[in-house]
């Protein structure tokens, strides 16, 4: 039978080492698998300019480029097709090339087919299909694909969601056990079993401390990409109007007269030459508009629809304003600066390229992949404590710390429990596995010490 105390302390300090426990036990190794890929990925940037030197970059950098228009007829002559691209990253700086994307029906989602031009000579530089609006190349890809969802799709996605939901509560309950417990004085010299997991203990928690803050930005940067935590957190800043803002490309919802709003059908069924013509006027369009970045992506629009034109250069400072232009008066319709966004907008699109790499560059990359070594080192002590825990710890479980806790403290942590599991779906669900195989445990050892 378990005695209530009136102190919540120690009742508290067993739940958290409990849940601890667990959370490394049954979520350690996805935790790991995480930060393996994540470090893969964090690097992969500085290894695709040596794979990808060819297609990134030309010797040609001197003199005037060539019009967009003639760069985008080149990538349309080396296909063999008249139809437009979906959309156009001209050359950022010189020695650098432009990618010309053309939609294909036997891509997958955010997939483009994209022909690389030397913006001087318009050679073709290289042809591959790159990925998102970051212009993923294949190698990152690949590995972005692995660490987010197994290359399995939306089930996949669990994994990484299950990980990112669990690790930061597992870095907090860390924090409160290592504030509850006494530092253990250990014999340096001394070799036993105990002594060696009680310093294992201690450089758990040491790297744990140092990584702390880490690991917390992971995590929430991290849960943004998930499917079910991180629908319910963009369905919560658009209810509260703190959502990225968008320019809208839609004419219907714009001011444009009656005849241009039939015969503006896109660019399908203006002439070849025109149709071209087109990309250098909308450039240097929104060029005139303020969009300064180096980095900007054109998209081509559909029917009844305007240009976009955007920034995307996610370093710091962030670049990514865009602009709405009409089809065939070449007139901004709509227009967003990253300065109008409200505030909780420009702390997800920070966390989130922070989290990508690329928001400070090579720096942000290897502290990315120093904070990754640590979490797989975090880990593999984890295992190396459990693997030499003491016996009795086998009886100790989640259940009887949960019903020891005084009745005010029990209810919070119950609704802090439920209130989490319908935020985090992934970390409620197997938040009742874990309370349920606590339970059969429970049973299991009040059995046994009955029957001793």
């Amino acid at each position: 039978m378990t005695t209530r105390t009136t102190h919540a302390g120690p009742a508290l300090k067993t739940l958290f080492i409990r849940l601890h426990f667990y959370i490394g036990l049954l979520v350690g190794p996805f935790i790991f698998f995480a930060a393996l890929t994540g470090t893969l990925y964090a690097l992969t940037p500085a290894l695709e300019q040596v794979l990808y030197k060819e297609a990134l970059t030309t010797s040609s950098s001197s003199g005037t480029p060539t019009l967009l228009s003639r760069q985008v007829a080149a990538a349309q002559d080396y296909l063999g097709v008249d139809t437009p691209p979906s959309a156009v990253r001209p050359a950022p700086e010189p020695g650098t090339t432009t990618r010309v994307m053309f939609a294909d029906p036997l891509l997958g989602a955010s997939e483009h087919r994209a022909i690389f031009i030397d913006p001087h000579s318009l050679e073709v530089r290289g042809d591959m299909t790159v990925y998102g609006t970051s212009g993923v190349l294949p190698l990152r890809r690949i590995i972005d694909q692995i660490h987010r969802s197994l290359m399995q799709g939306d089930p996949g996605r669990l994994y990484s969601e299950l990980a990112a939901s669990w690790m930061w509560l597992a870095a907090l309950a860390g924090l409160a056990i290592w504030a509850l417990t006494p530092s253990p004085k250990v014999d340096p010299g001394k070799q036993s079993a105990t002594a060696r997991r009680l310093r294992t203990r201690r450089r758990h928690s040491v790297l744990g401390l140092f990584l702390l803050v880490g690991l917390l930005a992971l995590s929430a940067t991290g849960m943004t990409w998930s499917k079910h935590a991180g629908d319910n957190f963009f369905t919560v800043l658009k209810a509260a109007g703190w959502g990225t803002p968008r320019v809208s490309q839609s004419l219907d919802g714009h001011a444009v007269h009656q005849a241009d709003a039939h015969a503006d059908h896109g660019m399908a069924q203006a002439g070849a030459a025109e149709r071209l013509a087109d990309f250098d006027i909308v450039e240097a369009t929104a060029r005139e508009a303020g969009l300064d970045a180096g980095k900007i992506e054109l998209l081509v629009p559909g029917p009844n629809q305007a240009w976009k034109v955007r920034e995307i250069d996610r370093s710091w400072p962030s670049q990514v304003d865009e602009v709405a232009v009409h089809p065939s008066r070449f007139t901004v319709l709509d227009q967003v600066s990253f300065s109008d966004y409200p505030l909780a907008a420009k702390l997800t699109r920070w966390g989130i390229d922070g989290h990508m790499g690329i928001l400070f560059g090579l720096p942000n990359q290897l502290l990315l992949a120093a904070l990754g070594i640590g979490i797989m080192t975090m880990v593999a002590w984890g295992y190396a404590m459990w693997w030499r825990r003491p016996s009795a710890s086998n009886g100790q479980t989640l259940w009887p710390a949960l019903l020891a806790l005084p009745l005010p403290a029990m209810a919070l942590v119950i609704i802090t429990g439920v209130l989490l599991g319908l935020a985090l779906p992934v970390m409620g669900a197997s938040l009742v596995l874990f309370l349920a195989v606590d339970a059969v445990r429970s049973l299991r050892f009040a059995r046994q010490r009955a029957n001793a």
